[in-house]
């Protein structure tokens, strides 16, 4: 039965719940669903690789940017109308993007794509916490949680999909419909809220925009730069870690008047739920970068195919979700944590074991598995992170909470793109000096890859490039299996955030 929203929301829950939920996933299909449709673009836009790249790294520096600003914009403006604004926004910038007729257009609509998405998840978040009570928090997070975690899944082949049968314009203009659908909801079931008078902390403002900006870059573009090597990487470094520096001794004297208050990480639950959000981060990205080049260039999957074989993924993480969103409140939250942890470091064990030849079925159901496993640790996560927080402190935490979570997703890419070119370099140095090109010993090999001839040379060269490929792929799997192991720990450190809620189970089927 759905009941009475409280003085945040008004109207029908229901309405509530469906329409930030289309918000939650617009903005996050955006973060992935126009990588696929990436070359396409490059060419429509005359433009260069290098160029190219802006199209995917204005969009996460802008919004990284703005995030931490959500909690001071939500108090001036009033959550309503602060996610009006952003959903409004977000939905012209996207047709805007469509209609691009250059590198320099694009760029610069995805950047105000970033800048209106970067309040929807926050504020899209405490308005759930504050719309339900403390022990309907699971059932309302699996909800939301879904557009959080399958939009990034969907997003590569529904972006391939709609580029391989229609064109790459309609990767933005499909949040047209939603977009619009999502903002009617909104102004029907959220009631509007008295701004306060809440004072702009500049100097902090620019301190974060320089610190997230410059470590934003220096984790997008530091594998193209060749890292330190590059000065671009080297002053971005500089200048994110002196800028954050600077903000941790500007907030030490502001406290809460700041305009992030990082003295939210006081509170046990919340600091340990960012740990462990910043590892599902790095986990969920990273796999996702590494699935669609590993099935292209090892498996040779078309685009389209690819999309069909990583699909199952987010609907295992769809039904963990909604399994565990009823089943806390009833139990100890940490219960299904350390499960879904065990799921993903189970997948990731089969996938580091991919090698070059892994079938159709192992792909999915490890990719099921591991859907499974991010669902059942994603929702009690940002459940038992919140609960322990005055609900006034709820906006900002939740703006904190993306952030980390967007930091780790970039780390996590950064990271395994980086280890897999340097070990496919390595591997490929050490396989080829094991390789007989001269004596008896040269008559072990396929006469196809003969090193004495031109296309013999060149073929086992390419073999060489592919096993070396497959081990650098392995080994990162494998890093992040170890990474998860190695935080199963922490969720000891969490309060159990189980309540009494003998609804709960009820709750959550009225939000179906």
């Amino acid at each position: 039965m759905i009941s009475r929203l409280n003085a945040t929301a008004g109207g029908n829950r229901a309405l509530l719940v469906g329409s930030v939920m289309l918000a939650t996933l617009m903005q996050a299909l955006d973060t992935t669903i126009a990588n696929v449709a990436l070359p396409h673009m490059q060419g429509a836009l005359s433009a260069t690789q290098d160029q190219a790249s802006w199209v995917l790294t204005s969009y996460i520096v802008a919004a990284a940017i703005l995030t931490p600003a959500t909690g001071w914009l939500a108090a001036r403006l009033g959550r309503r109308r602060l996610l009006v604004v952003a959903v409004g926004g977000f939905t012209v910038a996207s047709v805007l993007c469509a209609m691009a007729t250059g590198i320099g257009q694009m760029v610069l609509f995805r950047i105000l794509q970033g800048v209106f998405g970067a309040s929807l998840v926050p504020v899209s978040q405490s308005l759930l916490l504050d719309s339900f009570p403390r022990e309907k928090h699971g059932a309302a997070m699996a909800m939301w949680g879904m557009g959080i975690m399958v939009g990034p899944i969907l997003g590569p082949p529904l972006g391939g999909w709609l580029t391989e049968y229609h064109s790459w314009h309609w990767v933005f203009l499909i949040n047209l419909p939603v977009g619009a659908i999502a903002l009617v909801g909104i102004l029907l079931s959220v009631k509007p809220e008295t701004p306060q008078a809440r004072p702009l902390d500049t100097v902090g403002l620019a301190l974060l925009a320089l610190g997230i900006g410059s470590l934003q870059l220096f984790l997008d573009r530091g594998e193209t730069m060749d890292w330190f090597g590059s000065l671009e990487i080297q002053v971005e470094a500089a200048l994110a870690f002196l800028a954050l520096y600077l903000y941790g001794l500007w907030w030490w004297r502001l406290r809460e008047r700041a305009m992030l208050d990082l003295g939210l990480l006081g509170n046990r639950n919340f600091a340990v739920g960012c740990v462990l959000i910043f590892i599902v981060g790095i986990v969920l990205f990273a796999t996702l970068a590494l699935m669609p080049p590993y099935l292209a260039t090892l498996m040779h999957y078309p685009v389209v195919t690819i999309g069909m074989v990583l699909a199952p993924r987010g609907l295992g993480t769809m039904f963990s979700m909604m399994l565990v969103g009823r089943m806390l409140g009833r139990i100890d939250a940490r219960i299904p944590i350390m499960a879904g942890m065990g799921l993903i470091v189970l997948s990731l064990y089969g996938m580091s074991r991919f090698g070059i030849d892994a079938s159709v079925d192992a792909v999915v159901w490890l990719g099921v598995v591991q859907g499974l496993g991010l669902g059942l640790v994603f929702v009690p996560i940002s459940t038992i992170a919140y609960s322990t927080l005055d609900p006034s402190q709820r906006t900002e935490a939740a703006g904190l909470f993306s952030l980390v979570r967007n930091i780790g997703s970039s780390v996590g890419i950064s990271m395994v793109v980086a280890l897999l070119a340097r070990a496919t370099q390595i591997n490929h140095a050490e396989i080829a000096a094991r390789i007989p090109a001269y004596g008896a010993e040269r008559t072990l090999l396929p006469a196809i890859w003969d090193p004495a001839t031109a296309t013999g040379a060149a073929l086992l060269n390419a073999e060489v490039t592919r096993q070396s490929a497959a081990i650098g792929y392995g080994n990162d799997f494998w890093l992040m299996m170890v990474l998860t192991v190695a935080a199963m720990p922490l969720v000891l450190l969490m309060h159990s955030g189980r309540h009494a809620a003998a609804g709960a189970a009820s709750e959550a089927g009225a939000m179906h």
